[in-house]
């Protein structure tokens, strides 16, 4: 046998010896409740697919690094029924019974509120993704993080300076009455007044609401320059489909939470060039050398886009975990200290954490144009100027 050959033949012999040693490891077992049914469940299922690639792409590189040794990644996935009472027995039971070593969050804000107190409680850290709260912050909460900038305070008082910077000088605000909307209408309606716009209309509304007809006449009506629907997906699409019917001309019209998920684009078409939404991630953002790698992976895989807000957020969360624990391993303690002290490398630039919150990343909006997705605020971080709504195609 030749040298050369033999050298093969070793080569061989350790890749094979790696591969049994590999499967033999045992899995890294990740927990998560998701909304696959009821009402949020077609916001959360970017979200679970961003976890799911995640999975595959780390187990396709051969296992997760916990501390300088690679495992594979197993999920454990339970669905929440977008019922937060249901997300918050469901991670007790993923801490007690399942004995999960990690945790992923679960879709939306009243989820996270619903588990925080569960991960105090079992002293369980976790990196929070589509959700931003004050309450939770001022809670002084030690065991999860928020690599959002969409905190509502900041983006209360950042939209008003965007509308401001647009020549808005009267608005008509139309709120859901769930926390985090009505978290950033508190600070968005004096930021608005202070920035010398005119509230024309300021109403709230139930969650469930089949019927927006009477409120969005009242809106047309009083003509504003900007319109600010602080929505959830449900209400979202409702607010889109008959803001079309209505012909609300506003140039500067926002929807909060909903339009950056691939079905929306799915249902309005051209009818979201120029709409404005809650997101600070963008694969035309050239500064974030993993954006788009991230996005081609996804595109390529779902055979859409990814939502621009959320399934960015949940991609963002498991980069997080998967740094720090290469770096603390599994232990509660150290893996908590390294969150909350370390500086991540993720496809939204460096994400560092002040207490619960992302210090890093500004506030920032996207728009709709043209099928693309770009960010228009602030100045500093555009991938395009904003562009205003010219009308809806029928």
């Amino acid at each position: 046998m030749t040298f050369l050959k033999s050298l093969r033949v070793a080569a061989a012999a350790a890749a094979l010896a790696w591969a049994g040693a590999s499967a033999a490891a045992e899995p890294v077992r990740i927990g998560l409740s998701m909304a696959k049914t009821g009402d949020f469940a077609a916001a959360g299922a970017g979200q679970l697919n961003a976890y799911q690639l995640w999975a595959d792409q780390v187990n396709a590189g051969g296992g997760m690094d916990v501390a300088g040794t690679k495992r594979p990644v197993e999920l454990v996935v339970y669905d929440d029924q977008s019922d937060p009472a249901k997300a918050a027995a469901i991670y007790e039971k993923l801490i007690t019974s399942d004995k999960v070593d990690l945790l992923l969050s679960p879709w939306g804000s009243p989820a996270h509120f619903a588990v925080v107190g569960v991960l105090e409680r079992y002293k369980f850290p976790m990196v929070g993704s589509s959700a931003a709260s004050l309450q939770i912050r001022s809670l002084k909460a030690r065991n999860i993080w928020f690599p959002t900038s969409a905190i509502p305070d900041s983006l209360g008082t950042e939209l008003a300076k965007a509308m401001q910077a647009q020549g808005v000088k009267t608005a008509a605000i139309s709120t859901i009455q769930l926390p985090f909307p009505q978290e950033i209408k508190r600070y968005l309606v004096p930021a608005i007044e202070k920035a010398g716009i005119k509230v024309v209309y300021n109403q709230e509304y139930a969650p469930g609401i089949k019927d927006m007809t009477s409120s969005l006449v009242a809106i047309k009506r009083a003509a504003p320059d900007a319109v600010v629907s602080l929505s959830y997906p449900q209400d979202s699409m409702l607010y889109m489909k008959q803001a079309r019917e209505q012909g609300i001309a506003a140039p500067f019209q926002f929807v909060a939470v909903g339009p950056s998920i691939a079905f929306f684009g799915k249902m309005f078409g051209t009818n979201m060039d120029g709409i404005v939404t809650l997101g600070h991630w963008s694969p035309q953002q050239k500064a974030w050398p993993r954006a788009k790698p991230f996005f081609d992976a996804y595109v390529a895989r779902y055979g859409e886009a990814p939502d621009y807000l959320d399934t960015a957020l949940a991609w963002m969360s498991c980069e997080i975990l998967q740094q720090a624990v290469a770096k603390a391993g599994l232990d509660k303690d150290k893996l908590r200290n390294a969150i909350a002290t370390g500086t991540f490398d993720t496809i939204d630039g460096p994400v560092a954490f002040d207490g619960v919150q992302n210090k890093l990343t500004p506030a920032m909006f996207l728009q709709f144009q043209g099928g693309n997705v770009q960010i228009v605020y602030p100045t500093s971080m555009q991938t395009a100027p904003f562009m205003a709504k010219t009308g809806w195609a029928r």
